[in-house]
């Protein structure tokens, strides 16, 4: 299967952050995040696992209750069921894979 970027569906799932989700299969997603500065994911859980890489700008996220600024080519993990959030300290692009997928995201 091949995803076009153009025709990834951009949805703004807060006001500063689109979504597009790229590829998924039965057992995995990938989905790319596109963040102004200064947006803030809440901390959440979720029973996914994912794993992200910073594609640019500055973030700092927070897994399990510590802090950690990521730059370009940083990547993270939250295990299932982890709280975790996000603040972007510029614009910022990530992508981050899902396992199983987010039916939510499809």
């Amino acid at each position: 299967m091949i995803t076009r970027h153009a025709d990834a569906a951009p949805v703004e799932m807060l006001p500063g952050l689109v979504r597009r989700t790229l590829a998924d299969s039965a057992t995995m997603m990938l989905c790319e995040f596109t963040f102004d500065a200064g947006v803030e994911v809440p901390r959440h859980t979720h029973p996914h696992e994912q794993v992200g890489y910073v594609v640019s700008g500055r973030l700092r996220l927070t897994v399990a209750g510590e802090d950690h600024d990521l730059g370009p080519g940083d990547s993270y993990r939250a295990a299932p069921n982890v709280p975790h959030g996000a603040f972007t300290l510029e614009p910022t692009v990530v992508v981050d894979v899902f396992s199983p997928p987010r039916e939510d995201y499809r």
